[in-house]
């Protein structure tokens, strides 16, 4: 396990508010040199702390209007491997997400859509003939607030 001390926790909390900040900027918030907080941030990736950046793109001015979360229960868990399902799946471009969980559902998917119409358009089309699934449960979502966790 990697030794993340304070300094390190306010990089990673200060990326977590903004991941497209240099380092520079981030070392005058550390009160560290550019080339030290360059070095941090390569040891907590190499160390696979920080493992990426994300852009967050508003959906909603790209026309993709509705967001559902999908569990999806597969039918034939023994004639179709896991493996395969999830491989079909990452390939719809309209999800945007896929979680192999344990509890009522096999899986949990958030798929976007330009709207209503759309996303059925997806569900029956794609993601229901998609060999091994079962029951399907639909949330559409109402609204979200992201908040960045605890550091």
């Amino acid at each position: 396990m990697t030794e993340i001390d304070a300094i390190d926790r306010t990089l990673l909390r200060e990326l977590s508010l903004d991941a497209g900040q240099s380092a520079g900027a981030l070392a005058r918030k550390v009160n560290l040199s550019q080339p030290a907080t360059y070095r941090r941030l390569r040891r907590l990736e190499a160390a696979g702390v920080l493992a990426g950046r994300w852009l967050d793109l508003d959906l909603e001015r790209l026309g993709l209007g509705v967001t559902v979360f999908l569990g999806i229960k597969l039918a034939t868990k023994g004639r179709v491997s896991l493996q395969d399902f999830e491989r079909a799946i990452t390939a719809i471009p309209e999800v945007q997400s896929v979680q192999h969980v344990l509890g009522l559902y096999d899986y949990r998917l958030r798929v976007v859509a330009r709207d209503l119409p759309d996303f059925e358009r997806v569900l029956r089309r794609r993601i229901m003939t998609l060999p091994g699934v079962g029951e399907v449960e639909a949330n559409v979502l109402l609204s979200e607030e992201v908040r960045p966790g605890p550091i």
